[in-house]
């Protein structure tokens, strides 16, 4: 095995990308790329640094005889770490692009699920209304949950379709020769519709909220009011969904190049991930409590948005945290 293959495997098997790979030695990431394509030889200082970063002797890096690393003991390498194959990163990338679509359906459901319960409430709120409240919140309840369930279902769908992929989120893992390029190219390729739908989705988060605003000032009907609240949660609805299908196909690009939320470094932090596991259960209920209690079903949505602001505030705060621990313990 020569060197430069030997850099790659070494780098991969760390998690780190080229530019990580430079930035830890102080070069730049096209001397690495030459190193890694065998374009250049990196000088005799880099060789002794990338022998104290990966951990592995000089020998084993300059003799190209020598195919098992001999480890200093100061590197960070895992002997057990699994190796994502090309086959296996295209069923991967497969999988959840497949899951693109159901998952932004079931998360519109989710958002427009209490809209037929204010119009229904609304309705029997006027004077002389055909349909009584109880009724209404009957009917509205009805479809709520319908909607809810159907996105209940799609959802355990999808995690079904990308479950043997799990350990992509968590474990450090390395890529067989030509899945990062691949990867990388898709990423770019995909980059600027990814930008256009965001946007857009931008755009409507903020216009939806004009037509509320208006009833509001123009001080119009309830059920006016009502519709207005209705069309805002539809916007905002057609906006997640064009957040999602960007957000899915990205985040699959960065599990496989173990990018952004999916770096070594934070898959070495679990805590997010199960503050998320306990948090959303206990809005779920403090949702559905608050509003069998109090029947205020046309006001208690608001918990999702702050829900969402707060959960975004903690998981800042637990990374901030996890990095001073980090720092810490190095």
């Amino acid at each position: 095995m020569i060197l430069a293959d030997k850099i790659i495997d070494l780098r991969k098997k760390n998690g780190w990308s080229q530019e990580e790979l430079a930035a830890k030695l102080n070069v730049s990431r096209q001397a690495v790329s030459k190193w890694e394509g065998a374009q250049s030889v990196p000088e005799l200082d880099r060789v002794l640094q990338m022998s104290r970063l990966f951990g592995v002797s000089t020998d084993y890096l300059l003799k190209d005889e020598l195919t098992a690393a001999d480890s200093t003991g100061d590197g960070l390498l895992d002997s057990a770490v699994r190796t994502v194959s090309m086959e296996e990163a295209n069923r991967f990338l497969a999988a959840s692009e497949a899951n693109a679509r159901p998952m932004a359906l079931a998360i519109f459901l989710c958002i427009i699920s209490p809209v037929c319960l204010l119009l229904l409430a609304a309705l029997s709120s006027r004077p002389g209304a055909a349909i009584s409240e109880g009724v209404a919140a009957g009917i509205g309840l009805c479809v709520l949950l319908l909607l809810v369930a159907a996105a209940v279902a799609i959802f355990i769908s999808c995690d079904a379709r990308v479950k043997p992929f799990a350990y992509m989120e968590m474990e450090i893992f390395e890529t067989a020769y030509g899945v990062e390029s691949l990867v990388s190219q898709r990423k770019a390729m995909f980059e600027p519709t990814a930008v256009r739908n965001r946007i857009i989705a931008t755009v409507l988060c903020i216009l939806g909220v004009l037509p509320l605003l208006l009833s509001s000032l123009l001080e119009m009907d309830e059920l006016l009011i009502f519709a207005m609240v209705c069309v805002l949660l539809l916007t905002v609805g057609v906006a997640v969904v064009l957040f999602v299908l960007v957000g899915v196909r990205m985040d699959c690009y960065d599990r496989l190049l173990q990018q952004g939320d999916y770096s070594r470094d934070k898959k070495n932090n679990h805590t997010a991930q199960r503050i998320a596991a306990i948090y959303w259960p206990l809005i779920v209920a403090a949702y559905l409590a608050y509003s069998f209690i109090t029947n205020d079903w046309q006001r208690s949505w608001i918990i999702w948005p702050v829900a969402g602001v707060l959960f975004g505030g903690i998981s800042a705060a637990c990374s901030v945290l996890g990095k001073r621990d980090d720092n810490k313990t190095d």
